[in-house]
C-alpha cells in the first residue's frame, strides 16, 4: 500500500492524532509569515545527566517535526536544535558525582567555568554536554547541538540582547508583577558574570546604558561598582527572558514544555512580544507520577530513569510511552513497563491491515518516522499467519520454567514452531533477554498464589482431561476454543450476556481466565491463556495443573 507524498499529506490533513494537530498550527504559521524554513527546539539544562522527560521532550518534538514534513510534502526544510543552557550558574553539587569539592569550589559560575568532577573535559557543562549528545545519537534522533555558552560569547545574541536593553523597562513591567516583593526589590533580566570571581550574580542593577550596551552594578561584598557589556557574553540572561531572547534571537517556531511551566511560557511570550518577535508554537504536555501518585522529582529520585526503563525494554517501548495520551498525566514506574511494551507491539502488529486513515494515527507510525518495522510472527504447522509473542507471555514462560536463562524461553519457542531462532527473530531475541530480567528482579518476588476451591478443583480436574485428548502439539486456536468448551457448562463461568449467548451455549466470563491465572501462575491476569498453553505444551500444562491442585506453589502459613 504506497503512497504518494500529495496523497499522505491528505491523510494527514484529515487524521487527529496529537503530532499532527500540533503541525498543522505550524501550517497555518507558514502560511501567514511565507517562510521557507521552520525551526524546532528543545531545552537541556546540564547541571545533570540526560534523563528520561529530555528523551521525552526529543522524542515528542521529532514526531511533530515528521507530522509537519508530511503535511507540506517536505517543501518546507525543517532544523531540530538541541541546545544546553550551560552558561547557567552551577547553584548546588549533585549528589551523583565524584570530586564534590572540586565542583562545589566554583559553585554559582557557569557550568563551562566548573571543573568536570570526572576529569573527561574541560568543563562540566561540557562533560554533560557530551552527555547529552552521545545519549541523542545512540536514539538515532536527527537534530544540531547549541551551547549557550558559545551562543553568548560568539555575538549570536548580541543583537537581540541590545534590544532588550533598550526594552528594559518593558520588560521589568511584564516580569515584575510575576514576582513576590522582594525578589522584586531587586530582580534585573540581566546577569552580569563577574570580571573577577568568574561568578553569575544576582544583583540589582544600578544604571543601565543602552547607548553604550552597557549595565552598571555594585558587588554586594564589597561594594565594587562594576560597569559591564551585556553583549560578548559577559552577561547572561534570567531563564525565562533568556527563553524569549533565543526564540527572538534563533527565530524558534516550535518548542513544547512540560505543564509546570505554563505561566513560564505566558510570560516569556510576553516578552518576545515586546521584543517584536512572534512566541513559537507548542504545547504543554503532562509531567509524570510514581507509583504513588506524586510528582517524579530528579531530587527525590521517586520515579525511573533512562537507564532503568532500557535494562527492561526497548527504545521503542519507552516511545511508545511518551507518544500516548501527552496531556495526561501517567505513572512512571516499573510496572508500566511491560503493558507500554505489550501495546506498542499490539500496535505494531495491526500497521499492516490498517488503511492511511488508521495508519496515520497508529503510534507505530510516529515512533518510526512513518517507516514501522514488519511484526514477528512465529508460526505453528499448518498456521498461515504466526503468532506474535507478548511480553506478558514470555514473563508467564519464565514464571513457569522459573528459569532467567533466554535459552529456556527459546526451546518453548521452538517446540511450537520449530524454524523459529535468535537470528530468525532478531526482536524477539532482545525482549525474551529483556523479559527474563524483568521477570528475576520484579516478578518472581511478587508471585502470589492461591488454592483452588472446590469448583475451581473440579474444573481444572476437567481442563487437564480435556488437554490430555488433544494432539501433542495443538494450535493456539484449538487450545483456546477447549478452554472455552471447559468451562461453559460451568455455572460459575457462564455469561449469557456475552454477545452471541444462548441458554444452551452461554458466553464464558473473565472469572474463568482470571482462576486460571490466578491459581496455575500466581498472576492477576495474562496473555491469551490458549496461547501459553500451545506455547509450554499440553504436557507440560497438564503438569502445572497437578503441582498447582497438590498445593505445591503456596507458600507456608507465615512465610513471608
Amino acid at each position: 500500500m504506497t503512497e504518494t507524498a500529495s496523497q499522505l499529506a491528505e491523510f494527514a490533513r484529515n487524521s487527529n492524532a496529537w503530532p499532527f494537530e500540533e503541525a498543522k498550527k505550524l501550517v497555518a504559521r507558514v502560511e501567514r509569515t511565507g517562510q521557507k524554513q521552520v525551526l524546532f527546539e528543545t531545552g537541556y539544562g546540564p547541571s545533570g545527566l540526560p534523563h528520561i522527560g529530555t528523551f521525552g521532550e526529543v522524542a515528542r518534538t521529532t514526531m511533530v517535526r515528521h507530522a509537519f514534513e508530511t503535511l507540506t510534502e517536505g517543501r518546507i526544510a525543517t532544523r531540530l536544535l538541541a541546545f544546553s543552557d550551560d552558561l547557567d550558574g552551577l547553584r548546588k553539587v549533585p549528589e551523583n558525582i565524584p570530586n564534590k569539592d572540586l565542583v562545589a569550589a566554583h559553585l554559582g559560575k557557569p557550568l563551562t567555568q566548573v571543573p568536570d568532577p570526572f576529569g573527561e573535559y574541560p568543563s562540566f557543562g561540557e562533560h554533560n554536554n557530551a552527555r547529552l549528545r552521545s545519549f541523542l545519537d545512540t536514539f538515532g534522533f536527527e537534530y544540531e547541538f547549541a551551547s549557550s555558552t558559545q551562543y553568548y560569547q560568539s555575538g549570536r545574541f548580541d543583537a537581540t540582547l541590545l534590544k532588550m536593553l533598550a526594552r528594559y523597562d518593558a520588560i521589568q513591567a511584564i516580569m515584575l508583577p510575576s514576582l513576590r516583593a522582594e525578589r522584586a526589590a531587586s530582580y534585573a533580566p540581566f546577569l552580569p558574570i563577574h570580571p573577577r570571581t568568574g561568578i553569575v550574580m544576582q544583583v540589582a542593577i544600578d544604571e543601565i546604558d543602552a547607548a553604550r550596551g552597557l549595565i552598571a552594578w555594585r558587588d554586594p561584598d564589597t561594594g565594587e561598582r562594576f560597569e559591564t557589556p551585556v553583549t560578548g557574553g559577559h552577561c547572561k540572561l534570567q531563564w525565562k527572558p533568556d527563553w524569549a531572547m533565543r526564540w527572538c534571537a534563533l527565530g524558534v517556531d516550535y518548542e513544547m514544555a512540560g505543564k509546570d511551566l505554563i505561566d513560564s511560557v505566558k510570560l516569556s511570550g510576553e516578552i518576545a512580544r515586546a521584543l517584536d518577535g512572534a512566541p513559537p508554537e507548542g504545547f504543554n504536555y503532562e509531567l509524570f507520577l510514581d507509583e504513588n501518585g506524586q510528582k517524579i522529582s530528579k531530587s527525590k529520585g521517586n520515579g525511573l530513569t533512562i537507564d532503568e526503563w532500557l535494562r527492561y525494554a526497548t527504545p521503542e517501548s519507552l516511545a511508545f510511552f511518551m507518544y500516548w495520551k501527552p496531556r495526561e498525566a501517567k505513572k512512571l514506574y516499573f510496572d508500566v513497563i511491560p503493558k507500554a511494551v505489550d501495546e506498542y507491539l499490539a500496535f505494531l502488529d495491526a500497521f499492516p491491515r490498517q488503511d492511511w486513515k488508521l495508519r496515520l494515527g497508529n503510534p507505530a507510525w510516529h515512533i518510526h518516522a512513518g517507516e514501522p518495522p514488519a511484526p514477528e510472527f512465529i508460526a505453528h504447522e499448518g498456521e498461515a499467519k504466526g503468532t506474535a509473542i507478548s511480553f506478558a507471555m514470555l514473563l508467564n514462560l519464565a514464571a513457569v520454567a522459573n528459569s532467567e536463562d533466554p535459552e529456556v524461553l527459546w526451546g518453548f519457542l521452538r517446540r511450537y514452531a520449530p524454524g523459529a531462532s535468535p537470528e530468525k527473530f532478531p526482536r524477539l531475541d532482545r525482549m525474551i533477554r529483556y523479559a527474563v530480567i524483568y521477570f528475576r528482579d520484579f516478578v518472581r518476588p511478587k508471585k502470589v498464589y492461591r488454592a483452588a476451591d472446590e469448583v475451581e478443583r473440579d474444573a481444572l480436574e476437567k481442563l487437564s482431561a480435556a488437554l490430555a485428548g488433544l494432539p501433542q502439539d495443538p494450535s493456539a486456536e484449538d487450545v483456546q476454543t477447549l478452554l472455552y468448551d471447559v468451562a461453559r457448562p460451568i455455572p460459575r463461568y457462564q455469561n449469557f450476556a456475552a454477545k452471541g449467548a444462548t441458554p444452551e451455549k452461554p458466553g464464558v466470563s473473565n472469572d474463568w481466565f482470571s482462576m486460571l491465572y490466578q491459581v496455575l501462575l500466581g498472576e492477576e491476569r495474562g496473555p491469551r491463556f490458549g496461547s501459553f498453553i500451545a506455547l509450554y505444551g499440553v504436557d507440560n500444562a497438564r503438569a502445572l495443573i497437578a503441582d498447582a491442585l497438590a498445593g505445591k506453589f503456596l507458600r507456608p502459613t507465615g512465610a513471608a
